[in-house]
């Protein structure tokens, strides 16, 4: 190997690295800017934070969203900070090098670094931590994992993510088990109802609840805990549906005291689209079957679940920079300034004649998604309108005893976007439609 050659691969070589370490990608763009805003609101609680716009102003630099258009459904797919675009171009152009080399020999050694670091942010072992592509994946792996015979019984409700209830209604068509389905009517602000909403559906049959942790629709903050803590005092197994709040809500998996944990690293996170993690407590592993094949299906190793074959490694390591980026705002800084954007245009819009909230505004049952209507108009006539006059882009729902539009901030979102938001619902209102 030349001089050059060999300098082109040692630099190749350390980009894996790079997201672990001082070397970082994020440290190059950001570190300095993020300490200076850091160190002069350091003084202040993360609630003050939430609305110091000087602050956040630094934070929103860091995204390259389309300025010609309001984006306010994050919830769905949230954009990546430029840092963890650049990472992810650099890993995707290191891949096609050689892609065999690169992708095996470098690049899938960096999954154990990444595991741990995911694991560092969700508070637990790097052993219960599976690196997948999305909720749905990690969520669907355990619904179909988990050994459950005809007659078994799964609580979930109405308001569960649709690839979920899917994934019990085949397991209930291919092996006879029995899918009950709550109905709730959002807003809810009284635990105890939810929590008594399970307890009563339980029979002697009964083997495993779904609970959503953040229900996608509306943004109800579900009381995971004590759902899980009634639960497991009946002998019952609880799986939850974090996909929208990791990333987003300050917590650590393991506090919420389900056995089974999956989520979307692509919402609040801002990882590349199409990253994802799933959870299982250590001592439940070896009883959960891989969704694909792996050399040792009851293995208690977690890596069984990551037997995917060929799939995209860049994305994988662009994680790490993403999570480097949460870091340095700092979750609970983050949750609170989310729920200050949340809060922002949803007390105002809630003034304004015909306007009507879907969600809960205390702390506790909501934080970003906010659903919102207006008397006499469809979701999707006031998805309609508010793109085709003021470009901003909403998600119309309709669903069981939801209709609303969904709205979703993020860290990159600016007052005077939702000053726009809040100015085209009331004109929207006062015209009809």
């Amino acid at each position: 190997m030349s001089h050059n050659n060999r300098r082109v691969f040692i630099k190749q070589a350390t980009a894996l690295a790079g997201a672990f370490g001082a070397a970082s990608m994020f440290n190059h763009a950001h570190a300095e800017s993020f300490s200076n805003a850091s160190a002069r609101v350091a003084h202040l609680t993360p609630q003050q934070v939430s609305a110091d716009e000087d602050y956040w102003a630094t934070i929103q630099q860091a995204y390259t969203v389309n300025p010609s258009i309001i984006n306010l459904n994050n919830g769905g797919v949230s954009p990546a900070p430029a840092v963890v675009q650049k990472a992810l171009d650099r890993y995707n152009a290191l891949c096609n090098e050689g892609p065999s080399y690169f992708m095996w020999r470098i690049l899938d050694m960096g999954r154990e670094p990444l595991r741990e670091k995911l694991a560092a942010l969700a508070g637990c072992l790097p052993d219960e931590i599976a690196i997948n592509r999305n909720a749905t994946e990690a969520l669907n792996t355990v619904i179909y994992g988990i050994t459950l015979k005809s007659g078994d019984e799964v609580i979930g409700s109405f308001q569960d993510y649709p690839n979920m209830m899917h994934a019990y209604e085949q397991r209930a068509l291919r092996d006879g088990i029995i899918y009950k389905r709550l109905d709730f009517k959002f807003p809810i602000e009284n635990d105890e109802e939810i929590v008594k909403a399970y307890a009563d559906a339980i029979t002697p049959k009964t083997k495993l609840i779904h609970v959503t942790h953040m229900v996608n629709w509306v943004g109800q903050l579900m009381p995971v805990r004590k759902i899980c803590d009634m639960a497991h005092g009946k002998g019952i197994e609880v799986i939850c549906d974090g996909a929208h709040s990791f990333g987003l809500i300050d917590f650590k998996i393991p506090d919420l005291h389900c056995d089974y944990f999956g989520t979307s690293l692509h919402k609040f996170l801002s990882a590349p689209i199409g990253s994802g993690m799933m959870w299982i407590r250590k001592d439940h592993i070896e009883k959960i079957w891989p969704l694909t094949c792996a050399d040792k299906p009851q293995s208690p190793d977690i890596r069984k679940f990551e037997q995917l074959g060929t799939r995209s490694f860049a994305i994988e390591q662009a994680i790490g920079e993403a999570i480097n980026f949460h870091n340095g705002i700092g979750p609970k800084r983050k949750e609170d300034r989310i729920r200050y954007l949340k809060n922002y245009w949803a007390e105002k819009a809630k003034a304004i004649p015909k306007v009507k909230l879907h969600t809960s505004l205390k702390d506790q049952y909501s934080c970003a998604i906010c659903g919102v209507s207006i008397d006499g108009m469809t979701p999707g006539e006031l998805d309609s309108a508010l793109w085709n006059k003021y470009k901003i882009h909403v998600v119309g729902i309709v669903w069981q005893t939801i209709s609303c539009i969904r709205v979703t901030p993020h860290v990159y979102t600016t007052i005077a976007d939702l000053d726009k938001f809040v100015k085209a619902l009331t004109e929207i209102a006062a015209k009809g439609k």
